[in-house]
């Protein structure tokens, strides 16, 4: 099956998801352009189609209220969208970092483009980094993603990589009102990066509120009977009273006890039981730095196991795909809910 990915690049150790072309440290903005796929140019034309006149002939026609997106380099076409969208250049994607990168301390990680060019990203380490007890280090970066098929608004977005395992965790989306940490402008809007940084702040605030979570969460001892509850609740979609929880533990336990008995059994009494039989597992002590004090019986090993789960385990058709699920698709949206359930134990 042909890759997502159209092309990529990295500097550093291999990423999560194992894809690009490595480069050097502090290479300039014209070396990851080119590296990383996003040397090229979004085209536009109008939309015509071709109709026959009352005599039979082929006239080609306009429908003035559409335009065709092209790639400039092999003019593969990339989606069509309204005389009103405003299409964000791949080059403007690495733009955005370039006086981050020489003045602010910043530093290019990985770019590159998914879909053909349909979608871009790159992402930036921004020299914040903390340690939960246990030496559990996390690390501060910048996201910015844009597409051009209507999939995703031109978003960036502060983003916590947990060292030891690599997982990737959006910052500060604790409700979809809430705009700590995240950016996102519309494609009926003229993107402004000047205008986006001002409203980021290029600030600590954000990651400092982040890490306080999440060190209360280290804080925050969890029973096995919780920690399935919580499963539940992020996989399921669902929410329940601590009245609700001894029935529900009794029958998650039992699914559990059945699959392992019945492993090809094509029904599951229980919906996701696998994924929530996976998770619970590294919780336990399979995951990747589940046993550091940070992570072990907390609330913020639940929310690890989640993270990993996604990034590293949950089923994709390539890792090019996992890696559009856990940053754009339903993969970031386990995330999401994965943050919501653990916060909800420290309020």
């Amino acid at each position: 099956m042909a890759h997502l990915i159209e092309n990529m690049a990295y500097v550093g150790e291999t990423p999560w998801h194992g894809l690009g072309n490595q480069l050097t440290q502090n290479q300039p903005i014209e070396v990851w352009a080119q590296q990383a796929g996003m040397d090229w140019r979004i085209e536009s034309s109008n939309v015509s189609y071709m109709a026959k006149n009352d005599r039979g002939q082929s006239i080609i026609m306009p429908y003035e209220d559409q335009r065709v997106l092209y790639r400039s380099d092999t003019h593969e076409p990339l989606s069509v969208v309204s005389q009103r969208f405003q299409e964000v250049q791949p080059r403007e994607i690495l733009e955005f970092y370039r006086d981050l990168t020489e003045q602010s301390g910043f530093e290019l990680e990985t770019a590159g483009v998914l879909k053909g060019g349909k979608k871009f990203w790159a992402l930036a380490r921004t020299g914040q980094s903390a340690a939960l007890k246990g030496k559990d280090v996390s690390n501060g970066y910048m996201l910015l993603a844009t597409a051009c098929d209507g999939t995703l608004a031109t978003t960036a977005q502060f983003t916590s990589i947990r060292v030891v395992c690599n997982n990737t965790l959006a910052i500060a989306l604790k409700g979809q009102n809430s705009s700590a940490g995240v950016v996102k402008v519309p494609h009926s809007t003229r993107f402004d990066a000047d205008k986006v940084k001002q409203q980021l702040g290029i600030s600590v605030r954000a990651w400092d509120e982040h890490m306080y979570e999440m060190k209360q969460m280290t804080q925050r001892k969890v029973t096995q009977q919780e920690a399935a509850a919580y499963f539940d609740a992020v996989f399921n979609n669902t929410s329940m009273s601590m009245a609700d929880q001894d029935d529900k533990i009794i029958q998650f336990y039992r699914d559990v006890a059945f699959q392992a008995a019945q492993a090809n059994a094509k029904e599951k009494s229980e919906p996701n039981a696998k994924s929530m039989n996976k998770t619970l597992q590294m919780f336990n002590g399979q995951g990747r730095g589940a046993t550091l004090s940070s992570a072990k019986d907390t609330a913020y090993g639940l929310l690890c196991a989640i993270t990993e789960f996604t990034d590293h385990e949950r089923r994709a058709m390539s890792q090019d795909h996992r890696l559009d699920s856990a940053w754009f698709g339903a993969g970031a949206g386990l995330k999401q809910r994965g943050l919501e359930q653990a916060l909800r134990m420290i309020a």
